[in-house]
């Protein structure tokens, strides 16, 4: 089979496809899975790099966790046959790849609703943006939320999310059609965040008295601004940071505001569970669909890793082995 390995760590050029031998029959409690997308999420760029360090992937090693395809076949135990469509959250082999090995509790029903492409776009956008709204900042209905980077596949994902537990939702984004995708996807309101001035319209909107959650995809630039933009008892989630910032605590203690960081690998069992429960609920019902913004062929992951670091995101990107 064809799979993208990573042998030493590095940029985006490491990403080489190779054939390599299929992977072993699964064992009990274990599903092999027919690859027909890969989700590309940032996370997938840090463990490529080296950033997480060494000893979270051994090298050689095969990126990526979310997937969507079909099921090759199965261990003992299993209540899956061969030609289930499913999708991943997590793979034991990688995810950048023609088959990948996964355990059970990695493997989900995809919706009929969804494509296979939009099957990869749902793990980690999804279950990050769940978690981050409603497992620690505790979102209400009613309340008011800024996504930062709404046009992202994460950002996206909290618009879809928030718009249905009837929040009031401000999207950022830095392109006319990004803004354009933020507000088709469920935003009230749409913001440039190139705009000098930005962080006024956002106050404006809410009358001068803030918002009451913010979702944070780049804190090393925006963190000390999102503090002053907060309503009292305000909460920022922290999702994404490629560096430190400097912050004013007079700013969370003044409006006695918390700030969360999410770290979707070390979610509790439980949680995780009533996560996937969420996520089939709104998938199955349409109410969440994963945005794709390309789909690129397996040996383009280079491109793929170049491009899911850039702004002006219009959702996922995905590649197809």
């Amino acid at each position: 089979m064809k799979a993208i390995r990573v042998r030493e760590f590095g940029g985006p050029e490491v990403l080489k496809v190779e054939d390599v031998p299929d992977h072993r029959p699964p064992q009990s409690g274990e599903v092999l899975i027919r690859v027909k997308a890969a989700g590309v999420n940032p996370y997938d760029t840090y463990m490529r790099s080296g950033a997480y360090g060494s000893g979270n992937s051994a090298l050689p090693f095969t990126p990526g966790s979310d997937a969507a395809g079909v099921v090759e076949s199965v261990g003992a135990d299993i209540d899956l046959a061969p030609g289930h469509r499913v999708y991943t959250t997590g793979t034991i082999t990688g995810a950048y790849a023609e088959l990948a090995l996964c355990k059970r509790s990695q493997v989900h029903p995809l919706p009929a609703c969804l494509n296979y492409a939009q099957g990869a776009g749902v793990y980690v956008p999804y279950a990050t943006a769940y978690r981050a709204l409603f497992q620690l900042a505790r979102a209400r209905p009613g309340e008011t939320l800024l996504v930062h980077g709404a046009s992202g596949g994460v950002g996206l994902a909290v618009v879809q999310l928030a718009g249905a537990a009837g929040m009031k939702v401000i999207g950022t984004a830095g392109s006319e059609e990004g803004l354009q995708l933020v507000k088709k996807e469920g935003a009230q309101q749409a913001v440039n965040h190139t705009s000098p001035d930005y962080q006024k319209q956002i106050l404006d909107i809410t009358n001068g008295t803030g918002v009451d959650v913010i979702l944070e995809m780049l804190a090393n630039m925006n963190l000390a601004h999102d503090l002053r933009m907060l309503a009292h008892r305000g909460r920022v989630v922290v999702v994404g940071s490629r560096g430190n910032v400097e912050i004013n605590p007079r700013d969370i203690m003044t409006r006695e505001a918390a700030v969360f960081g999410v770290f979707l690998w070390k979610v509790p069992e439980a949680e995780a569970s009533e996560t996937h429960a969420a996520l089939q609920a709104g998938l199955g019902s349409g109410t969440l669909r994963p945005v794709i913004a390309a789909e690129l062929h397996l040996a383009s992951a280079p491109d793929a890793h170049r491009r899911v670091m850039e702004a002006g995101a219009r959702g996922k990107i995905v590649l197809i082995p």
